[in-house]
C-alpha cells in the first residue's frame, strides 16, 4: 500500500507551451499554467515559454527535455498555434509548414536551410515520444483571443484546433484530446464583454491574473466533461466556469 502511495504521489503534470500558458513576463500578463496548480491533486511543471511554436519547440530541444524527464503515469499537456501561422517567405523560425500531415518545406532562417514540418508532425513526434515511456498527452486545442474585442461576441476554432485533434488520433492509444479553446470562450461569453474586457490590458491575446484563472478553470471544465484520465486528478469541490459541457 505504501508503494502505490508513493507511486501516486510521483505522478507529475507537464505542460508544453507558449506565453498564453507560461510564466507571467510583465505584471499584466499571466499564462493560464501557473493558475492550474490549486485546481490539481498532482505537481504541475509548467516547460511553457513565450514566442514559441510547435516547430521553435521543438527546433530549441525543449520537447526532448521533457523527454529526458517524464516517467511512466505523468501527463503531458501539449497547446500551441498562437505563434505558429505566418509565411515562410520571411521565415521567423516559428512558422510551421502548411498541412495537415507529412509534408514538409524547405526554408532559410538565419542565412541557413532548414527543413520545415507541419504543425501535426511537430505534436505527432512529440506525442509519441510521451506515449513510448509511458506517458499521456493530452493534446489542448490553443486559447482563443479576446472573443468580446470587436464589441460582439465572436468565436470559432481554427485550423490548429482541427490538428491539435488529428494529432490525438495519430499518436494513438495514450492521448487524447480536449478542446480548451471552446471551453474558454464558453466561460468568456458567460462572463459577458466588460469582465472579459478587463482580462486583457495589454493585447488581445494575453491575459491577466485574473483572466489566467478563469482559462485555467476552462481548462480543466473540458478535461471533466471530456472524461479526460487527467480528471481523476482534478481536486474535488473545485469551482468550474460557468456554462455546462459543450
Amino acid at each position: 500500500m505504501l508503494l502505490c502511495a508513493l507511486d501516486a504521489a510521483a505522478v507529475k503534470l507537464w505542460l508544453a507551451g507558449d506565453s498564453t500558458m507560461a510564466k507571467a513576463s510583465t505584471a499584466n500578463m499571466q499564462g493560464w499554467g501557473e493558475k492550474l496548480q490549486p485546481l490539481m491533486s498532482l505537481p504541475v511543471v509548467n516547460k511553457a515559454i513565450g514566442g514559441r511554436s510547435a516547430r521553435s519547440y521543438t527546433v530549441e530541444g525543449r520537447f526532448a527535455e521533457i523527454t529526458k524527464s517524464v516517467a511512466a503515469g505523468d501527463f503531458v499537456v501539449i497547446e500551441f498555434g498562437h505563434n505558429d501561422g505566418g509565411s515562410l517567405s520571411n521565415d521567423n523560425g516559428r512558422t510551421d509548414c502548411p498541412g495537415s500531415g507529412s509534408e514538409t518545406c524547405k526554408s532559410t532562417y538565419k542565412g541557413e536551410r532548414v527543413t520545415v514540418k507541419t504543425f501535426p508532425a511537430y505534436l505527432i513526434e512529440a506525442g509519441k515520444a510521451y506515449t513510448a515511456k509511458g506517458a499521456r498527452v493530452v493534446f489542448s486545442s490553443m486559447t482563443p483571443n479576446n472573443v468580446w474585442e470587436g464589441g460582439k461576441y465572436t468565436y470559432g476554432p481554427g485550423r490548429f484546433t482541427e490538428y491539435a485533434r488529428d494529432a490525438a488520433k495519430a499518436v494513438g492509444k495514450g492521448a487524447t484530446f480536449v478542446d480548451h479553446g471552446s471551453y474558454t470562450a464558453a466561460a468568456y461569453k458567460a462572463l459577458g464583454a466588460k469582465t472579459v474586457n478587463g482580462f486583457y490590458p495589454n493585447d488581445h491575446t494575453h491575459t491577466n491574473a485574473e483572466g489566467a484563472e478563469v482559462v485555467a478553470k476552462a481548462f480543466v471544465k473540458a478535461v471533466v466533461c471530456a472524461k479526460d484520465g487527467l480528471a481523476e486528478h482534478v481536486k474535488s469541490g473545485v469551482a468550474l466556469v460557468p456554462s455546462g459541457c459543450l
